[in-house]
C-alpha cells in the first residue's frame, strides 16, 4: 500500500499531514508557506509512495461552501497538473481548526506554544486525514 496525505490549504501556511503505508496512523508531516506547497509535494512524492491526496474543504453551517473555496480551486487545479498520477479526495473541514486548538489545550502545550499557527494548521491536517480514514 502507499502513504494518503492530506493538504489543510491556508492563505498564508499549508499544513501537512500523512498516513503510514499501511494507511493506519495519521501523523502531522509539517507546514509549508503555501506558494512552496506545490514544489513540496512534488519532491515529496518522488521519494515517497503516495496514492491520494485528501484536501480539506471548508463548508459554512448550512452546508454550502466557504468563501475560502474560492482559493483552493486555483491550488487544485496546479495540484492536478504538477502530479496528474495522484487522485485528489476532499473532506469536509468545519471545525479542524477549533479541534487542533482543543486538542493542543488537552495534551498540555503551554499557552506560548499553542500560538504557533503553523502547529494548529499541521494539527488540522491530521484531523483532515483521520476523519478521511475514519469514514
Amino acid at each position: 500500500m502507499a502513504r494518503i496525505l492530506a493538504i489543510d490549504f491556508g492563505q498564508k501556511r499549508t499544513g501537512l499531514a500523512v498516513t503510514d503505508e499501511l494507511q493506519i496512523i495519521a501523523s502531522g508531516l509539517t507546514t509549508i508557506n503555501t506558494p512552496e506547497v506545490i514544489k513540496f509535494l512534488k519532491d515529496y512524492t518522488s521519494k515517497e509512495n503516495v496514492e491520494l491526496f485528501v484536501v480539506g474543504k471548508p463548508k459554512q453551517m448550512d452546508n454550502t461552501d466557504s468563501e475560502s473555496e474560492i482559493l483552493i480551486k486555483p491550488f487544485l487545479e496546479k495540484l492536478s497538473k504538477a502530479i496528474p498520477t495522484i487522485p485528489i479526495e476532499r473532506v469536509d473541514e468545519r471545525f479542524t481548526s477549533k479541534m487542533a486548538f482543543q486538542t493542543m489545550i488537552d495534551s498540555g502545550l503551554k499557552r506560548k506554544q499553542r500560538q504557533n499557527k503553523a502547529l494548529v494548521d499541521e494539527i488540522s491536517a491530521t484531523i483532515i486525514l483521520q476523519s478521511y480514514l475514519y469514514r
